[in-house]
């Protein structure tokens, strides 16, 4: 029997292979399973090496709380007032979330995995508008995660196994694998989705020889798969070696205090920037973990795929910091330096000033490197797939904070529908539209539930199917009837 909460309601509980977990239940009446171990804490030995089975526990553990998120350094405070990133203490930070409409083995619910995204350095399961009860609402299982992040994560030695954050990911998916049944989801349908760095590690998943058959579909937000040449790692690690007065080694990191860690880490972090190149922390290809190219193993993969990108991704990097209005003052400087950047030519920015006429350099150069790093691969990874179908769309709505736009991450809260967390207005401002996040909200479980999110797979042309734009109210599809418990 499970035992009653404060509101008088039951406690749900399920039984994991490692043992029997108690969550709550939500305002819908769904459970919520928080911190789940899926792998054991890597401290210790375990800091540097692949993941390891969780131990066991006797009775019952209650999983009410988010467990520990994965050691990081918090964000600068012009992007801390705009991404939420809570910081949750504790070494047991490899744990999953669950939200089900119905835990129980006979429910065979479609189920949704989130991998969060923040350049592979931040972010956490534990972000509030992640929060899966919508999901849940509407008939899908919701499971996210967290994984190591940073030098722990992603930091390249020779004494120690590459993409260990990815390896993570892998483990968690097992995890899915063995236990969703449980709480009540189907693990033969399984969608992966993510958004910026964990859109690339979805990426990198579909290459994955170990992640084969954990998953069957997969959505790709704001993120080109890819891989960074082995030597841009390697850099970060000897820069915070050198900081560290140590070997960059595996070995001498793990001998390393926890926060003396951190603050190199933060120290390197500080002098790299993903618009402009430089050392960086993110997968590698490796013979073990990941030995083909992702954009090629994406390419020939039989995973339907839905893939998209906001209209000005590049507000969120260069407007909170006033970089726009250096770049403006720079003038053909900035254009010179953002087609250098972005291997774009003159006919390209001739196109792009047709297209938007009046756009200031910086607008210009923005959109030139939007196009390099998101639209152009993905674009060209939906028009070379041949074995499933890949959809495209483009979230277009200008956040209420000026100067944002229709930037970078703006659609979290939409496609999550949770523009009702305080948190989800720290990027979008006030008066967000509620029927948008319907809209957007109910294509993600339309997709999870039948493979199709309510357009036409892309053919090689043509524009995205849009949110939020001039465009979306013609196209716009009529949710399903069951928006607000989507069953198969």
């Amino acid at each position: 029997m499970s035992a009653p909460g404060d509101d008088g309601r039951p406690r749900p509980r399920v039984r994991t292979g490692s043992g029997l977990v108690q969550g709550r239940r939500d305002a819908h009446g769904s459970a919520v399973f928080r911190g789940i171990p899926y792998a054991a804490p890597p401290v210790g030995a375990l800091r540097f090496a692949a993941p390891e089975p969780p131990a066991a526990w006797e009775g019952v553990r209650d999983c009410g709380a988010f467990g520990p998120t994965a050691p990081k350094v918090p964000y600068e405070h012009t992007f801390a007032a705009l991404l939420p990133d809570p910081q949750i203490p504790g070494d047991d930070c490899l744990t999953v979330n669950v939200w089900t409409p119905d835990p129980t083995p006979a429910a065979g619910l479609p189920v949704m995995v989130w991998l969060h995204g923040g350049a592979h350095t931040r972010g956490s399961s534990a972000v509030p508008v992640y929060d899966g009860a919508a999901f849940a609402r509407d008939g899908v299982v919701l499971v996210s995660c967290n994984f190591r992040l940073g030098v722990l994560g992603y930091g390249l030695f020779p004494d120690a196994p590459a993409n260990r954050g990815l390896l993570d990911q892998i483990a968690a998916l097992e995890w899915v694998r063995d236990n969703i049944a449980a709480f009540g989801g189907d693990p033969a349908r399984v969608t992966v989705f993510g958004e910026s760095a964990g859109a690339i590690s979805i990426g990198a998943l579909l290459a994955a020889p170990r992640a084969a058959g954990l998953f069957s579909q997969a959505v790709l937000q704001s993120g080109a798969p890819e891989v960074l040449p082995r030597d841009k790692v390697r850099a970060m690690v000897r820069r915070m070696a050198s900081l560290l007065k140590t070997k960059a080694t595996a070995k001498a990191f793990a001998d390393t205090p926890l926060p003396d860690l951190l603050a190199a880490q933060a120290a390197v972090l500080h002098k790299s920037s993903p618009l402009v190149g430089g050392p960086a922390f993110g997968l590698v290809a490796d013979p073990r973990t990941l030995p083909e190219d992702p954009l090629e193993a994406a390419a020939r993969s039989d995973v339907p795929l839905l893939l998209g990108w906001t209209t000005e991704e590049y507000r969120l990097w260069l407007a909170p910091t006033g970089a726009m209005r250096l770049l403006d003052r720079l003038g053909p400087l900035t254009l010179w330096l953002a087609r250098f950047r972005s291997g774009k030519d003159r006919a390209d920015v001739r196109a792009l000033r047709a297209a938007l006429p009046g756009a200031s350099p910086a607008e210009l150069a923005g959109q030139l490197l939007t196009d390099s790093l998101l639209r152009d691969p993905l674009r060209r990874l939906a028009g070379a797939r041949r074995a499933a179908p890949s959809y495209l769309y483009e979230f277009a709505w200008p956040s209420g904070v000026p100067g944002l736009g229709a930037c970078h991450a703006l659609e979290l809260g939409f496609v999550f529908d949770t523009l009702g967390v305080p948190e989800a207005s720290w990027l979008a401002g006030p008066d967000t539209p509620q029927a948008l996040a319907e809209e957007m909200h109910s294509a993600w479980v339309r997709f999870a539930v039948t493979g199709d999110p309510g357009w036409a797979p892309w053919n090689g042309s043509g524009p995205p199917r849009v949110f939020g734009g001039p465009e979306s109210k013609e196209e716009r599809v009529e949710a399903p009837q069951a928006t607000r418990r989507v069953l198969p």
